[in-house]
C-alpha cells in the first residue's frame, strides 16, 4: 500500500536522534495511502468475485493495518526499528495485493511504484532495495492464493478507482516534500547565520566581518562614500581575566560588545577581530563624525558594572581611520587604525586616536 514519510537520512540499525516519533509522523500518511489502496483494490475484487477471507484482508490493511503499526512501534523499546519493520511489511501487503489481484495491470504497478517511491522517500539508505525482498515474498504468497492466475486487463472502472490513489497520493507527497525543503531552508539560514556570528558576543566573526568591510572600502573607492574604521581594544583585558577568572573575562567582553552594538547605527558593521579587539566600520562618516561615536562609546563603556565582579572599572582604547584612497585592500585600512589604536594605548589608554 502506499506510504509517505518525509524523515531524514538514517540507519536502519541505530535511530537517528529526535526520530522516536517516527512512527507518528508516518502515521497519516500510511492511514490516506492504505485507505486509497483499498479502494483501487476493492474495484479489482469486485470484479474477479473474490472470496470473503480476501475481502476481509482487504479490510486489514486498508483500515485495520495502519493503527495497529502506530500501536505496536510506539508500544515498542524501538520505535524506530519497530517502524521499519513495518515499512517492510507495508511492502510485503504491497506485493501481496498484486497477486491477489491477478496482476491486474494499472494497479499492479501504481502498487509496485508507489511502494518504492514511499520508501525512498524516508531517506532511509538503501531501505527501498531492503524491501524488494518483502515485497517479492508478498507477490508469491498473494499469487499462490489464487493458483497464480492472471488477468492484467484493466477495465475503465478499475481505472477510475486508481486515479484517487494516483493523484492524492502524489499530491501528499508534493506537499510533504515541499515541507520538507522549507524547513531545510530554514535550517540552513540559522546555520548560516551561526557561522557568520560569535557564539560569545553576538557580533560578526571575523571572517564575516572582514567581508563586511571589504564591501564598504570597495564602495569608498567607487562610490566616494566616507566609511571610518575603529578598532576597539580593552584595556588591560588579560590582566583581569588572569585575577577574575575567564566567566567574568567573558562577562566582560559580553557586556563591551552590547554595548558596541547598542551605538552601532543601522548600516554600520560591527565586529569580533580577535581576542578583546573589536572592529566597527561607520558606514557614511568621516574621522570628525567617528569621534563623536567612539567617545560616547568610550562613555558607555566606563559605565558598564558586572555582576560576577562588582566595582571592576572597564576601559577601552580606541584607533580611528578613515577610508582613503591609499587603503587598496582591507588590511592597508587595518594598520592605519591599528597603528591609532597603539598611539592611544601608548598616551595612556580610555582614549580615542585617529
Amino acid at each position: 500500500m502506499p506510504l509517505t514519510t518525509t524523515a531524514g537520512p538514517g540507519r536502519v540499525q541505530d535511530a537517528p536522534a529526535g526520530l522516536d516519533r517516527f512512527p507518528q509522523r508516518i502515521f497519516l500518511f500510511r492511514l490516506l495511502g492504505m485507505g486509497l489502496g483499498a479502494v483501487c483494490i476493492a474495484s479489482v475484487l469486485s470484479e474477479n468475485g473474490a472470496p470473503i477471507p480476501v475481502w476481509a484482508f482487504c479490510v486489514f490493511t486498508g483500515l485495520l493495518w495502519p493503527h495497529l503499526a502506530l500501536y505496536v512501534a510506539s508500544r515498542s523499546t524501538a520505535p524506530y526499528r519497530a517502524e521499519v519493520r513495518n515499512l517492510l511489511l507495508d511492502s510485503a501487503f504491497a506485493g501481496a495485493w498484486i497477486g491477489l489481484m491477478q496482476f491486474n495491470l494499472l494497479p499492479s504497478v501504481l502498487l509496485f511504484t508507489l511502494v518504492t517511491v514511499d520508501k525512498i522517500s524516508t531517506g532511509i539508505p538503501r531501505l527501498w532495495l531492503w524491501s524488494l525482498p518483502a515485497l517479492a515474498f508478498g507477490l508469491l504468497c498473494g499469487s499462490a492464493a489464487t493458483g497464480f492466475a492472471i488477468r492484467a486487463d484493466t477495465s475503465t472502472t478499475v481505472l477510475l478507482a486508481s486515479l484517487p490513489m494516483l493523484l492524492i497520493h502524489t499530491i501528499a507527497v508534493s506537499l510533504a516534500g515541499n515541507r520538507l525543503v522549507h524547513k531545510i531552508r530554514e535550517k540552513n539560514r540559522q546555520l548560516d547565520e551561526l557561522s557568520r556570528t560569535d557564539s560569545l558576543t553576538g557580533l560578526a566573526v571575523r571572517r564575516h566581518w572582514h567581508e563586511l568591510a571589504t564591501s564598504a572600502l570597495s564602495r569608498h573607492h567607487r562610490d566616494g562614500l566616507p566609511s571610518t574604521l575603529l578598532m576597539l581594544d580593552i584595556d588591560h583585558f588579560k590582566v583581569a581575566n588572569d585575577h577574575h577568572g575567564h566567566s567574568v573575562g567573558d562577562e566582560v567582553l559580553r557586556a563591551v560588545a552590547d554595548t558596541v552594538l547598542d551605538h552601532a547605527r543601522e548600516g554600520d558593521h560591527a565586529g569580533r577581530y580577535g581576542g578583546d579587539e573589536f572592529g566597527i566600520v561607520l558606514v557614511g562618516s568621516n574621522t570628525l563624525s567617528a569621534q563623536v561615536v567612539a567617545d560616547k562609546l568610550l562613555r558607555a563603556i566606563r559605565a558598564i558594572t558586572l555582576d560576577n565582579a562588582p566595582g571592576t572599572h572597564i576601559t577601552a582604547s580606541i584607533g580611528m581611520a578613515e577610508a582613503e584612497t591609499r587603503h587598496v585592500a582591507l588590511e592597508q585600512w587595518i594598520e592605519a587604525a591599528d597603528a591609532a589604536l597603539y598611539r592611544a594605548k601608548r598616551a595612556g589608554r580610555d582614549r580615542a586616536e585617529g
